[in-house]
């Protein structure tokens, strides 16, 4: 955003965190009400509008969860859907029920690496569907998506994600920003899990100032890592890739998330040679005439390949894509974690 934009919008940004702050204190003077589940609850969120990693954080909080024989639920917004207002059932934990459409690339995302393990409802009344997934799939323990700014269904454990690559952004609150709230909020989290923290003198920084913002939360520190390759479509006619063969040339990535220049330099980290990269806007939907521009793009800066995202690679399934191209996979890795699962345990068990 350039400088005249900032200035244009900061008056609205003004406005903004005058309605955040009476909003909030219209629930802590209980005029609006908070409802509870009847089970656990834990809210996984962040401060700041785009990618933070907490996808990656929702799935790895669910398996560890999964594995105490619980009936969960994820509970999600499912931004970049196409009928926003309407409840979809995505997953009931053992089938799946719809496509990115009409649940939004994430939350298919979430059903299809959780099947087996976690139910996954998509509804902007996260009250109502916590309501039904208990009566319907018997849930008894819900994981509240990007839950931090929801205060209308009540949690157990308070979880928020910052990412050490850009935890604060311009440090002015939307639209002149992508706070969604001053970092002073932080006071109303359990615990905070910084993600992407690779470089050590940027995490002793950034925890030394979530530490103040908190008022002394626990800190956990997350890296995120390539966690395999896959084929985009069974119908690839290429024989398979092996990692090392990729790295052997040039190739192009691309991809429609929140950080797109994480993912990149990710791939970088990993010794790809990233002769051409293109960011689309989150929750993109492509079309075949962009997919075909990308490959004579990447074609022209000699790359042999192309690689993407599992986010992306739902949203590239009905589409032609006639050059080799591979999903990354990653996963989450969380230092202390043994700690991190006791807070949660300590919440749910309250």
């Amino acid at each position: 955003m350039n400088r005249a934009a900032i200035v244009t919008l900061t008056p609205l940004s003004g406005l903004y965190g005058v309605a955040m702050k009476a909003r909030r204190a219209l629930y802590r003077r209980g005029v609006f009400h908070v409802h509870k589940a009847g089970v656990p609850v834990i809210s996984v969120g962040n401060i700041t509008a785009g990618g933070t990693g907490k996808t990656p954080l929702v799935e790895w909080i669910a398996r560890a969860l999964g594995r105490r024989q619980k009936r969960l639920c994820i509970l999600t917004r499912g931004y970049g859907r196409q009928h926003g207002g309407r409840r979809v059932l995505v997953s009931n934990g053992s089938e799946i029920f719809a496509d990115a459409r009409d649940a939004g690339d994430e939350p298919l995302l979430l059903a299809e690496k959780l099947k087996g393990e976690a139910a996954v409802i998509c509804d902007a009344d996260r009250v109502a569907a916590a309501r039904w997934a208990t009566e319907n799939l018997g849930t008894d323990l819900f994981i509240l998506d990007d839950g931090f700014q929801n205060m209308r269904l009540a949690r157990d454990c308070n979880i928020v994600a910052i990412d050490a690559t850009n935890p604060w952004g311009n440090r002015r609150l939307l639209p002149a920003g992508t706070l969604r709230e001053s970092p002073r909020q932080l006071a109303r989290a359990d615990c905070i899990v910084i993600t992407r923290a690779d470089s050590a003198s940027q995490t002793e920084t950034l925890k030394s100032e979530i530490n103040q913002f908190s008022k002394g939360r626990p800190v956990f520190l997350s890296r995120m890592r390539i966690d395999g390759l896959r084929k985009l479509s069974r119908e690839m006619k290429d024989s398979p890739v092996s990692e090392n063969e990729l790295k052997s040339g040039p190739v192009a990535a691309f991809c429609g998330v929140g950080n797109p220049e994480s993912f990149f330099a990710q791939l970088r980290r990993d010794n790809y040679q990233l002769s051409h990269a293109r960011a689309f806007p989150d929750h993109h939907y492509y079309t075949q005439e962009e997919i075909n521009a990308l490959i004579s793009q990447s074609a022209e800066r000699g790359a042999h390949a192309l690689l993407t995202t599992a986010k992306d690679e739902v949203k590239l399934r009905s589409l032609r894509v006639e050059m080799p191209c591979y999903v990354v996979d990653v996963a989450i890795e969380i230092e202390g974690e043994s700690k991190f699962l006791a807070l949660i345990d300590d919440a749910i068990d309250k």
